[in-house]
């Protein structure tokens, strides 16, 4: 089930190019469900907010053709610059924050004397850091400039991820990879947030797709970087190719995040390159999509306490838990392809295909759960595929088979991933303080099955890794059922507010925007 139809008196939400209904019937004020304790609304809008209001009164009386020429101009100046900046952007955060993975095939752990699981633990600790700053990191972002908080952020870790590269012994390296963890934790996240509050409920999934295929993009990279560095610079100026490795790709994140603090929007009230009527446009459409505006009427810590006492939260966390504990895999893909027994360069070239036969799935099955708008069976069908990928790597050793499953695994996990983030924001959509704190805290929580995770591919387990594999198949039949429990108290929900308004006759009665299911 998708969004409703509107009913008596609703107004009808449609993405720019989409027939709309009367621009005349948002005068309704609405009353959204999804905003408890709701007072009367004090804005944060800056000092103009009497021309943006007056603005907003001038598209109510456009005609719908009108407003949906003014809305596809927004949007092309949108995605032509937050997309793809938010998109390179994480690209670089996953090559730093995986890099580790290549480095153990350059020779990480002989440099540095690794014994045992020190490397699972090294993986692990990085985790701890990103999972504790991502809540107030997004409540911090919903009260401050994101072109300026993500992108210093952003070089912050870039700095780290360099210093990974001077490390000399195993104890410093845990110390780097705890501190990058909590400079990495405000970026993705807050990239989440910042999204949700441009794009509606039926353009969201395909641009967090977008965004999302960023990181899938960043393995298929991280195999071909790495081979590059093996081949030419191992050996140079008397570093180890796995040192390059981390002082080239933390050089170029810090270089990247000064040029994006002049490239990434703020708010749509608030973004200082946007002419007033452009924000008018870009508050009133998520207004008329969300049911209220975009905005904190609410403190921080009260908006953090309806998440946190919000069911739903819990039932989303539980998906992305499952989830991460399953595709925790790609932490060891370069450790699963090396069982094969071909090169170092082979290995790490062999990474590519997978990644980028996902990053194409990841925007077609977005891109369809959008369209309904649905995301449940979206997600639920391609954790049965990543299933059964796991299910084929467990049970042979040959290498035709067991790469085949990577496609798999991969395709499956991480081809939905995005869906499950755009579940999200539709599940939690006003008040902005209150989204950000929901997808901190899902994050926070997903994350942490990032530090279990590592110790399920311990060296002795090598080549067949039976428990991991095993577990991974469980975690995904898991997420499987929650997506459908999930699914049934949404569905429970839209159900309730129909009979609401079937039996409220003539009385006029609050409106409510629909759950996306």
């Amino acid at each position: 089930m998708s969004v409703a139809t509107p009913h008596r008196g609703e107004i009808g939400f449609a993405p720019a190019g989409h027939g709309m209904a009367s621009l005349d019937d948002t005068d309704v004020k609405l009353d959204v469900e999804h905003v408890e304790g709701q007072k009367e609304e004090t804005s944060e809008l800056p000092a103009n907010e009497s021309e943006l209001s007056v603005e907003i009164e001038v598209l109510k009386r456009l005609s719908p053709e009108e407003f949906n020429a003014a809305e596809k101009k927004l949007l092309r100046k949108i995605d032509f610059t937050l997309l793809p900046t938010l998109f390179v952007l994480l690209i670089l955060n996953y090559l730093d924050r995986n890099a580790l993975a290549s480095a153990r095939v350059q020779g990480i752990e002989k440099s540095l004397g690794m014994k045992g699981t020190q490397f699972n633990t090294a993986i692990s600790l990085l985790f701890v850091g990103y999972i504790l700053g991502q809540i107030p990191s997004n409540m911090i972002l919903s009260r401050s400039r994101p072109s300026i908080y993500l992108s210093v952020c952003v070089m912050v870790w870039g700095v780290v991820s360099l210093c990974t590269g001077f490390v000399k012994n195993y104890h410093q390296l845990l110390a780097v990879r705890i501190l990058l963890g909590f400079t990495e934790s405000p970026y993705f996240p807050g990239a989440l947030f910042l999204l949700s509050t441009w794009y509606t409920k039926k353009e969201l999934a395909y641009r967090t797709a977008f965004l999302y295929s960023g990181s899938l993009l960043s393995g298929a990279f991280s195999g071909l970087i790495a081979a590059g560095i093996q081949k030419g610079l191992d050996g140079k100026l008397g570093y180890e190719s796995w040192r390059w490795l981390f002082i080239i790709e933390g050089a170029v994140t810090g270089l990247v995040a000064l040029v994006s603090v002049f490239i990434l929007p703020d708010y749509p009230a608030t973004t200082r390159w946007l002419s007033t009527r452009e924000k008018a446009v870009a508050v009133y459409r998520m207004e008329r999509d969300g049911g209220s505006r975009d905005e904190d009427d609410q403190g921080l810590f009260h908006s953090l306490k309806l998440a946190a006492s919000d069911y739903r939260l819990y039932l989303l966390a539980i998906v992305i838990i499952t989830k991460t504990t399953a595709g925790a895999v790609t932490q060891f893909f370069p450790t699963v392809i090396q069982t094969f027994g071909f090169s170092k360069v082979i290995t790490l070239l062999l990474l590519a295909p997978p990644y980028l036969l996902t990053t194409g799935l990841s925007l077609l099955i977005s891109r369809l759960s959008d369209r309904k708008p649905e995301r449940c069976y979206h997600l639920a069908i391609p954790l049965a595929v990543g299933m059964t990928g796991y299910i084929i790597a467990v049970s042979t050793l040959k290498t035709g088979p067991r790469y085949f499953s990577l496609f798999l695994m991969l395709g499956g996990l991480f081809g939905s991933y995005n869906v499950a983030l755009a579940w999200i924001s539709s599940t939690f959509p006003r008040p902005r303080a209150k989204r950000a704190s929901a997808y901190a805290i899902i994050n926070s929580l997903g994350n942490i099955a990032q530090i279990w995770s590592p110790y399920l591919y311990p060296s002795s387990d090598a080549p067949r890794y039976t428990t991991a594999f095993a577990t991974n198949s469980v975690m995904a039949g898991v997420a499987i059922a929650f997506c459908f429990i999930l699914r049934f108290f949404l569905k429970r929900a839209n159900d309730q507010m129909d009979r609401e308004e079937a039996e409220s006759g003539d009385r006029a009665v609050p409106e409510k925007v629909r759950f996306v299911l």
